[in-house]
C-alpha cells in the first residue's frame, strides 16, 4: 500500500465505534456490489472497501470481483483474521452479517490452484516433438541440502507466492551476494584436536538452542503452506531452535502463541506502526505471553522494488483485468504483494524513539537491519540488547553489503566501544544455506544466524517435517565442519579458524556454484517473457 493512500485508513479504534456490533443481512451487503460502492464480507463482518480496493497490492479487481459477497474463502489462505481491524478505521466496519441470511450466491468462490508448469523433455531427433513431463515431487529423504528444497518449492508453489518469496530488490545483486559472500571466507582448520564428541548446543539470548540458528521472521507463511506460521512454531520446537514471530503473519498472534509447546520460548519481530498505541498494545500482548525478545525492524522505512513480485502481479492478471482506474493511470497496480506491508511501517522512526521502545517493555530489545559499525555502536550505547546485521534478505537496498561482510567491522567497533558478547548480542541473517555458513558467522563473532527462505521453501515443499529435515541437514553439515576444523564445541570456534582477506572484495574469482546457479531464477525483461 502507498502510505498516503492509506493514511485515512489508519486510525485507532474508539469507543464511539458501534458499527462492528450492528447486524446487517447478506441481502443488504449484496446491494453494494460495484467498484464505486464496494462492500465485502470477511469472517462474518461486512467492510466498506471502496477506497481500500484502489491501494490493494493485488489490484482493485481482486476486491471488486467480490463486491457484495463473502470473500473469506479467497482472503483466508493468505491473511490473518484480524488484519482488517489493524488496517481499517472503525467507520469502515459496516456490521456483523446475519449468518442465516447468507445464500450460496452470496459467497465468492476461491480461484483454482495453479498446477506446476510441465517440464519439456528434449526431442531425440529434429523431427520428433517435445514430450511434456509432469513434475513429480521427490520424496523428503531425497533432499540433501537447502537448495533441493528451493528447487522443489519453485515447482509446487503458486506463481504469486513464489514471486513474493524469491524476489529481491532491483537487480537482485545483494540477494545473490548474501550467499556468495560466505564463499569469500576460507577455512583455516586445526588438526590433532579431540573431536570425538561434537557439541553444537548454545544459548541464543538465554534461550537454549540445538545449534546457533533461529528461524527469522518472514511474512505471510500461508503462501507456502496452509499451516503457515503454526507449522513453523511446531517445527522450531521439534528442531530445538527459537522462532521469531512475524508481525505480518498469516495467522493471528493468538494462534501462533497457542501453537507453542508448554516450555517453548519464542522471540518476536516488530514493525513500528505509525499509530504508536497499536505497537504498544502489540508489545504488551507479547510480553504477557512470555515472549523473550523483541526485534525491531529498522531497514524498511520504504519497501524495496521487488520486480519478480511486481512482474508476477502484472502477467498473472493480464491485460483483460485492467480496470478503468488502472487504464487512467490512477493506480500503480504493479507493485505486487510487497506493498501490502507498508501501511504498518513508520518511516519517521529514528534514534530518538529508542527510549520509548525500551520504556514500553521489559523484554530484551534489539534492532533488526543494522548495516554498518556506527549504527551497531549507537545501538549498544543506547542500551539495547543487541542487533541483527541484515539487509532484509536482499529485498530492500540493492548493492548493500551482506550481513556476514559487515560482521567483522561491527565486532571490532563494538570491542573498541567496550561491548562484550555477553552485554550486546550480534546476529546475522541473509544467505545462510550451509552448515559451514553458520560456522563462519560464529567464528567472526555472531551469537547465531537467522534463516528465512530455507524455512519457507522447506515448508512449501513438505510441510512441518520438511522444516525439521532442513534443520537436521544443517546440523549434520555443521557437525562435519566443526570436526574437520578442530572445534569440539561452539565456544572453541574463533576468528582464527577462518580467513577473511577477500571478504570485502567483490571481484574475486570463484569456482562455479552450480547449486546456486541452477536454483536461482534470473530476472527477465518484459520482451523476453
Amino acid at each position: 500500500f502507498g502510505s498516503r493512500a492509506l493514511a485515512s485508513c489508519l486510525r485507532p479504534r474508539s469507543a464511539s465505534s458501534i458499527s462492528s456490533t450492528m447486524s446487517v443481512s447478506a441481502e443488504e451487503v449484496a446491494k453494494h456490489n460495484t467498484k464505486e460502492d464496494c462492500w465485502v464480507v470477511l469472517y462474518g463482518k461486512a467492510y466498506d472497501l471502496t477506497k481500500f480496493a484502489k491501494v490493494h497490492p493485488g489490484g482493485a479487481k481482486l476486491i471488486t470481483d467480490a463486491a457484495g459477497m463473502d470473500a473469506t474463502a479467497i482472503f483466508d489462505p493468505i491473511h490473518p483474521k484480524d488484519i482488517m481491524d489493524k488496517l481499517l478505521k472503525p467507520s469502515l466496519t459496516m456490521g456483523v452479517v446475519d449468518a442465516s441470511t447468507i445464500k450460496p450466491e452470496h459467497v465468492a468462490k476461491a480461484p483454482e490452484a495453479h498446477k506446476p508448469a510441465p517440464k519439456k523433455k528434449k526431442a531425440v531427433s529434429a523431427e520428433a516433438e517435445e514430450e511434456i513431463e509432469e513434475f513429480k515431487k521427490p520424496p523428503l529423504n531425497a533432499m540433501l541440502n537447502t537448495f533441493d528444497f528451493e528447487s522443489v518449492a519453485r515447482e509446487v508453489m503458486e506463481p504469486q507466492a513464489w514471486g513474493y518469496y524469491s524476489s529481491g530488490g532491483d537487480d537482485e545483486i545483494t540477494l545473490r551476494d548474501n550467499h556468495m559472500a560466505f564463499q569469500r571466507i576460507t577455512m583455516r582448520p586445526r588438526i590433532l584436536v579431540n573431536v570425538r564428541d561434537i557439541d553444537m548446543t548454545t544459548q541464543i539470548l538465554g534461550v537454549p538452542a540445538s545449534l546457533p540458528l533461529y528461524f527469522t521472521a518472514t511474512a505471510l507463511a500461508k503462501l507456502a503452506h496452509q499451516d503457515g506460521e503454526v507449522a513453523i512454531v511446531k517445527a522450531a520446537k521439534k528442531a530445538g531452535v527459537p522462532y521469531m514471530l512475524p508481525t505480518l503473519s498469516s495467522y493471528t498472534l493468538d494462534e501462533m502463541l497457542a501453537a507453542r509447546s508448554p516450555d517453548q520460548q519464542v522471540f518476536s519481530q516488530l514493525y513500528v506502526n505509525p499509530e504508536r498505541s497499536r505497537s504498544e498494545e502489540y508489545v504488551k500482548k507479547l510480553e504477557e505471553a512470555g515472549v523473550q525478545a523483541l526485534f525491531v525492524t529498522v531497514d524498511a522505512p520504504q519497501l524495496g522494488r521487488r520486480e519478480k513480485d511486481m512482474r508476477n502481479k502484472f502477467t498473472q492478471q493480464g491485460s483483460d483485468v485492467q480496470g478503468d482506474d488502472e487504464d487512467e493511470g490512477a493506480v500503480d497496480r504493479s507493485q505486487g504483494a510487497t506493498r501490502a506491508i507498508s501501511s504498518y511501517i513508520d518511516p519517521g522512526l529514528n534514534w530518538e524513539d529508542v527510549p520509548w521502545l525500551k520504556s514500553i517493555t521489559k523484554m530484551k530489545v534489539l534492532l533488526k537491519g543494522v548495516q554498518c559499525a556506527e549504527d551497531a555502536v549507537m545501538a549498544f550505547k543506547s542500551g539495547l540488547a543487541g542487533c541483527v546485521l541484515s539487509n532484509h534478505g536482499g529485498r530492500q537496498l540493492d548493492t548493500c553489503r551482506p550481513g556476514i561482510e559487515v560482521l567483522p567491522e561491527v565486532m571490532e567497533a563494538l570491542k573498541e566501544a567496550g561491548a562484550t558478547k555477553e552485554s550486546f548480542a550480534v546476529f546475522i541473517d541473509g544467505g545462510v544455506r550451509r552448515g559451514g555458513d553458520i560456522f563462519k558467522a560464529v567464528a567472526l563473532g555472531a551469537q547465531a544466524v537467522g534463516v528465512g527462505r530455507p524455512v519457507l521453501y522447506s515448508l512449501a515443499s513438505y510441510g512441518m517435517n520438511g522444516i525439521v529435515r532442513m534443520v537436521h541437514m544443517l546440523q549434520d553439515e555443521l557437525q562435519m565442519v566443526m570436526r574437520l576444523s578442530g572445534t569440539p564445541n561452539i565456544p572453541s570456534i574463533t576468528e582464527k579458524h577462518v580467513i577473511i582477506t577477500n571478504l570485502a572484495d567483490h571481484i574475486v574469482p570463484l569456482p562455479t556454484d552450480f547449486l546456486t546457479q541452477r536454483t536461482y531464477q534470473g530476472l527477465e525483461p518484459a520482451a523476453k517473457l
